[in-house]
């Protein structure tokens, strides 16, 4: 479970990166509220991927989720962009704990 978070919070950190200059061109956000709210946010998602070896490492990732669905009230596509990876985090709770419990049984077994 925690190398598929770990990927999904990795590429979520490029693209909130990347959604920085989108915020001040297009949204007409300034400059400094872009950079720090827009690589905030892309830096925390690292820092969440870095310690997904505890529970805090998911919490984080969580925060993370939330805040790029609502930076789709300044940038309307990052509604699309952060929904995406919310179910992708999702996804990653789901298909990691069943590949978890499988690995689990292929142990027990041989």
């Amino acid at each position: 479970m925690r190398s598929l978070a770990s990927i999904v919070l990795g590429f979520e950190s490029l693209v909130l990166a990347l959604a920085t200059p989108v915020m001040i061109s297009v949204a007409d956000v300034r400059p400094a509220v872009a950079l720090s709210v827009c690589l905030g946010l892309a830096v925390l998602a690292i820092v969440a991927a870095g310690l997904l070896r505890n529970q805090v490492g998911y919490i984080l990732g969580s925060v993370v989720q939330v805040g790029a669905v609502g930076l789709g009230f300044v940038v309307p596509v990052m509604f699309v962009l952060g929904l995406a990876f919310a179910a992708f985090w999702v996804a990653a709770f789901v298909l990691g704990r069943r590949i978890d419990e499988a690995k689990a049984q292929q142990a027990q077994q041989g």
